[in-house]
């Protein structure tokens, strides 16, 4: 395939310390003149900032559609960890891999890298596109303008791969998100005279409750699809901050919730229900006591849910492409629903667990490694002969 195996280029990507809350340029600049190298023209769409870049790359004809082996290269912080190795050099032990970013989802990126001089080697029919995004962690945020140019193209791909972390296992279908954050805004009072106040946290608390009851009606058996696990919408509150001093009425709380919805499940409906329920419930008591006081919500992120038909051209691909038919779920998001609906079929298979993601001590195995370079394999063949390769 190349100089550059898989594991080589893991570990120079695991050195590129891609926090979401910094830039992932000099990530972005070693692949393009990786590619470079390799004759391979990119296109950077950069944030407002120009600190961040998505990469986006072509191999083979580009007058048809083809596949995009896409991923994300940022990853989660390391703060608070107890890490026993460095988390940004690559380190192994008893065939594993380790270092953040191994799982989720640096691997997948290194085994597309590797096997690019087999792609720019073979008389591709169909080409076989590179999109790498940044922010997918905070939201799925980065890879939205890539999209929104890629919609604008005549010939858009047939079949987007994101390569998650799944073991290998064919998925088709994960929950959409919406994150909110809510503010409420009281009136400060001494303690003593609380009566007199409006205490944010006490109304913070009720907007809470609220969240906690409309998640248990999400739960019930008639809203299940037992396809998913959990197998309903779920709802939970993840941040809070709010007051000064005991003896201080607050007259500020904030907190964030998020939304899980299955998909096809319009999770603003939740944030209308809690507006309506603030506006008409809780507000009129708050201004019965002090007339600028607020109930505030606010979108911090959404992406939606990913449900492809079993039964769909981009499913039967996919098990060429991982030779095999048992698709699944996932518990976690990817930016898989952004691409389905900027018209791309898209489906979920990669190397790795997310079990492992996130965490400290992340790491990939080696088996799963080669085993993404053999798909790669899978990913060339059928993309020099897609006719066959389905038989």
């Amino acid at each position: 395939m190349s100089e550059h195996t898989s594991r080589d280029l893991l570990k120079r990507l695991i050195e590129f310390a891609t926090v979401s809350r910094d830039s992932n340029l000099t990530l972005i600049e070693f692949i393009r003149d990786y590619l470079a190298n390799l004759d391979v023209e990119c296109e950077l769409f950069y944030n407002a900032e120009r600190t961040k870049a998505n990469l986006f790359a072509t191999i083979g004809p580009r007058d048809r559609g083809g596949i995009v082996l896409s991923g994300h290269t940022d990853v989660v912080p390391v703060d608070g960890q107890a890490w026993t190795v460095d988390p940004f050099t690559l380190s192994e032990k008893e065939g594993r891999l380790y270092g953040r970013g191994t799982a989720d989802m640096k691997g997948f990126l290194a085994s597309v890298l590797a096997a690019v001089p087999m792609f720019t080697g073979s008389s591709l029919k169909m080409p076989v596109h590179l999109a790498f995004s940044y922010d997918e962690e905070v939201g799925c945020l980065g890879v939205r303008p890539m999209l929104a140019e890629l919609e604008k193209r005549t010939h858009k791909p047939q079949l987007c791969l994101i390569g998650e972390p799944t073991e290998l296992k064919p998925v088709l279908g994960h929950k959409g998100k919406l994150a909110m954050r809510c503010q409420v805004k009281g009136a400060p009072c001494h303690s003593a005279y609380a009566p007199y106040g409006v205490n944010a946290i006490q109304y913070a608390a009720r907007l809470i409750n609220r969240l906690e009851e409309i998640g248990e009606r999400l739960a019930q058996p008639e809203h299940h699809d037992e396809r998913f696990d959990p197998p309903y919408s779920t709802v939970q509150t993840g941040v809070i901050k709010g007051g000064r001093a005991l003896n201080i009425v607050p007259a500020e709380c904030e907190f964030d919730f998020e939304v899980r919805g299955l998909p096809g499940f319009d999770a603003n409906e939740i944030a209308d229900d809690l507006q309506t329920y603030a506006r008409t419930e809780l507000l009129p008591k708050m201004r019965a006591v002090k007339s600028d006081v607020d109930i505030l919500l606010e979108p911090l992120s959404a992406y939606p849910g990913l449900a492809t038909p079993p039964d769909s051209e981009a499913a039967r691909i996919l098990s060429v492409l991982c030779g095999s038919e048992a698709f699944g779920t996932v518990a976690f998001g990817t930016e898989g629903g952004l691409f389905n609906h900027a018209g791309i079929p898209t489906v979920v298979c990669g190397p790795g667990s997310m079990d492992q993601g996130h965490k400290p001590d992340e790491y990939l195995t080696i088996g799963q490694l080669h085993g993404c370079d053999s798909m790669m394999e899978r990913v060339a063949r059928y993309a020099a002969r897609p006719m066959a390769a389905m038989g």
